[in-house]
């Protein structure tokens, strides 16, 4: 892609040009938390990475509000906190990265969302804490661009980051895991 992810790949790879680095972005547009466990192995594990950086949730908000197939924030919660479990009998050394599921009132988004992400966010912090994982504040991180930005600026449609968004996501994520 070429979103926040390849910015993130960018930067390392210029920063630790002696590490050989390998880098993979297995993001899949639309995933909620129970595709997962369905692909993790394949996609993640069989890889043996040192660090797994994950961002899942709003998907999850959008079709649990809106269509009926998410998962309730408790029940994300639940699969979440399985996935990296099991993750960690396979590869007890991997360090997490977690990160913020994040929206913006626009588009598509309207205030109902806010309650639902909200408790999402909250599990992830939660979770972060229990595995002494990285958290980065996404959210936060887009609240204060949407104080000079308008909100459809940064994400186009209240969930899909435009250039800029993807510039501040990425910036956030480099700041925040290596300071």
């Amino acid at each position: 892609g070429y979103g926040y992810p390849r910015l993130i790949s960018n930067h390392l790879l210029k920063k630790y040009p002696d590490q050989y680095l390998q880098i993979y972005n297995r993001g899949v547009s639309g995933d909620r938390i129970r595709d997962l466990p369905v692909r993790w192995d394949n996609d993640s594990l069989r890889l043996l990475p040192d660090i797994i950086s994950l961002l899942i949730g709003v998907n999850d908000t959008w079709n649990y509000l809106f269509m009926g197939m998410g998962s309730s924030p408790t029940d994300y919660r639940v699969v979440y906190r399985k996935l990296l479990q099991d993750t960690l009998q396979r590869l007890p050394d991997v360090q997490f990265i977690l990160c913020e599921p994040f929206v913006l009132i626009t588009g598509e988004v309207t205030p109902e969302w806010m309650e639902d992400i909200n408790q999402r966010r909250e599990y992830v912090k939660e979770i972060a804490d229990e595995f002494m994982a990285v958290l980065v504040p996404y959210q936060s991180a887009l609240d204060n661009a949407a104080q000079n930005n308008a909100p459809h600026e940064l994400l186009d449609d209240g969930v899909h980051p435009t250039d800029l968004g993807h510039r501040i996501l990425a910036d956030c994520w480099i700041e925040t895991v290596l300071g």
